[in-house]
């Protein structure tokens, strides 16, 4: 939620890097290769300081300026001093609110799909106002479901992560920090009711394996995966609240500990959807991989089978959203040729080919753990 709109950019990294024994989804004992990338991707801050002014002017100074309106109808007394991010989607706005600092985020597309993601946001924070979480979240200040505004309070700290794929590993000290953090709120019990659960696996599932994106056989070896564990304690017996969206680019590491944002995935899931996201994500960082495998394990096979669906259900999102913007940008690229590319840099789309190059490597390397997973029940 805290992103801005600035990319960060990485020296370039050796040809080939080899991945220590026991980082794989399975801790597969064979090293595996892993192809270079170079991916900056979308950017993210934590605290940044509050100056500037806000444009008016203009089709999008009228769009913002309805933003506005619709903030102070639920806060008055918020006082808007700059545009954090703005995309397609929505709007964040740093402003005031007497002595505290805020947040005001207000949804521009309001097709169905995004209402209802940022109603269940603004479910989270309310939820949060009765049930507090083990870890650190934005105060609620306001907000209106039904116009798609939110106002909370700006928490200090920087992000652990400026990209949603970091380019470089990041410190020890900050992934420790962040898994700590995940831990604490995967093991928290909110009361029943409170929350729901976003994501229905067999319909993902399916709707993967007729997209293409899952083989008949990913499908069924899912689907014992899926049989097993609900013989091992069913759906509620398995369950596991989680953040939805664990990236570290989601957590701002501040003084006084850890802070997450971004609630509008929070709920009931499988064991080890936040661990899946941090495996994903964290490619550079083979060492903390390892770890997360041994976290999402230690519990036993029927952890480690719900990890495994986790895996293949988020790095094949990675992959369907990658392939969408690869094909954007060859489409939005000027022809080969048209524009000179300085020496030593990517062409256009380069990044995200590369990336997404390596999510194919890692969900190959996830679909034969979960065949060797299947093959153990």
């Amino acid at each position: 939620m805290y992103t801005a709109s600035s990319s960060v950019s990485a020296p370039p990294r050796p040809q080939h890097r080899i991945v220590p024994a026991g980082t794989g989804p399975y801790l597969a004992p064979a090293p595996q290769a892993v192809r270079p990338r170079r991916w900056t991707g979308g950017t993210g801050t934590g605290t940044q300081p509050i100056s500037g002014r806000i444009d008016l002017s203009g089709p999008q100074g009228a769009q913002l300026k309805r933003a506005i309106a619709s903030v102070h109808r639920i806060c008055p007394e918020f006082n808007p001093v700059q545009v954090l991010r703005r995309s397609g989607r929505s709007v964040l706005i740093v402003g005031t609110t007497g002595r505290t600092t805020a947040v005001a985020k207000c949804l521009l597309d309001h097709s169905p799909a995004w209402v209802e993601r940022f109603q269940h946001e603004i479910a989270s924070y309310r939820s949060f106002v009765r049930h507090r979480p083990p870890v650190r979240a934005p105060r609620l200040i306001a907000a209106d479901p039904e116009n798609c505004t939110l106002v909370i309070e700006r928490m200090p700290g920087r992000a652990a992560a400026l990209s949603r794929h970091p380019v470089e590993a990041p410190p020890r000290a900050d992934v420790r920090a962040a898994l700590g953090a995940i831990a604490r709120l995967n093991a928290w019990r909110p009361p029943a009711g409170t929350f729901d659960a976003p994501l229905d696996y067999g319909t993902r599932i399916a709707r993967y394996h007729e997209l293409g994106l899952f083989t008949d056989r990913d499908r069924d070896d899912l689907q014992k995966l899926l049989h097993g564990l609900a013989h091992a304690g069913g759906r509620q017996g398995m369950g596991q609240f989680c953040h939805g969206d664990a990236l570290l680019s989601n957590i701002l590491l501040s003084p006084t500990g850890p802070v997450l944002v971004d609630w509008e995935h929070a709920g009931w899931y499988l064991p080890g959807y936040d661990l899946a996201t941090l495996w994903t994500v964290l490619a550079d960082a083979p060492l903390a991989r390892r770890q997360i495998s041994q976290l999402a394990q230690q519990a036993g096979p029927a952890s480690r089978d719900a990890f495994l669906v986790n895996l293949m259900i988020v790095l094949t999102r990675e992959i369907r959203t990658y392939e969408t913007a690869v094909q954007r940008t060859m489409k939005e690229a000027p022809p080969a040729g048209s524009v000179p590319v300085p020496t030593g840099a990517l062409a256009p789309g380069e990044e995200q080919r590369l990336l997404l190059r390596r999510l194919h490597d890692d969900c190959a390397m996830a679909r034969r753990a979960v065949r060797a997973a299947v093959g153990t029940r």
